[in-house]
């Protein structure tokens, strides 16, 4: 819903997501339960270096089983707490089958943050999230930016008519494959839905070059994640 950043930005927010091999769940059941005791523990011990919320998208994608959206001010400690877990009984059966990280870091369209802006900060998760990375056409920066004010103000206003989704918009220019990483929160994927099919109406999206993949994520305690998966 926004794009060129001001300020700097010194939080990064990761969304890694993890697809388990199927020979874990021919494991015995005894060592399964210690592998996910010693996951989950692991896990919540890196959680005041880096707090971290989980996921599932358990048959929603063939290539991911559950996702953790974790957040930190320097990619030193996203990689360390990661080779952690990873360092795990479980994690010789973890794959990382995506992972995209970016900068938090305040628009230049829209100059007065809303409680839709707050994804980031708030505790308080919904139900569903939904992930994607993003990139503009090079046309975009080419043209006023008068232009593309009025583009984005556009886009503003008919995110403002869904006050119940919240988003969260990160910075990757340089960084990654992609310009941005775009989530949303949402306790109804249907209003999503609706801001989607209202979104791709407005001028803005002429200059989407690509939207794609797209993760839809349930919220969960880990260890429910874990116990689904076996």
């Amino acid at each position: 819903m926004k794009d060129g950043p001001t300020g700097t930005g010194d939080t990064c927010v990761q969304f890694v997501f993890f697809k388990v091999d199927g020979s874990w769940r021919r494991q015995p059941a005894e060592a399964r339960t210690r592998h996910k005791e010693e996951f989950v523990t692991t896990l919540r011990a890196t959680q005041a270096e880096v707090p971290a919320h989980a996921y599932s998208t358990l048959g929603l994608r063939a290539d991911t089983d559950f996702m953790l959206w974790r957040t930190s001010t320097g990619l030193e400690c996203l990689e360390e707490t990661l080779g952690a877990l990873l360092s795990t009984e479980l994690g010789g059966f973890l794959e990382v089958s995506h992972s995209y990280f970016g900068l938090l870091r305040r628009s230049t369209y829209r100059q007065a943050r809303t409680d839709q802006d707050h994804a980031e900060q708030s505790q308080e998760k919904g139900k569903y999230f939904v992930l994607y990375p993003f990139t503009k056409t090079i046309d975009w920066y080419l043209i006023s930016r008068e232009a593309r004010q009025g583009m984005m103000n556009e886009h503003i206003r008919v995110g403002r008519t869904h006050p119940d989704i919240s988003q969260i918009l990160l910075y990757s220019t340089g960084l990654g494959d992609q310009e941005f990483i775009v989530g949303y929160e949402t306790d109804s994927l249907a209003e999503f839905q609706d801001l989607v099919i209202e979104l791709r109406s407005t001028e803005a999206r002429r200059h989407t070059l690509r939207d794609t993949p797209i993760f839809t994520c349930v919220k969960r305690d880990p260890e429910g994640i874990l116990n689904m998966l076996g």
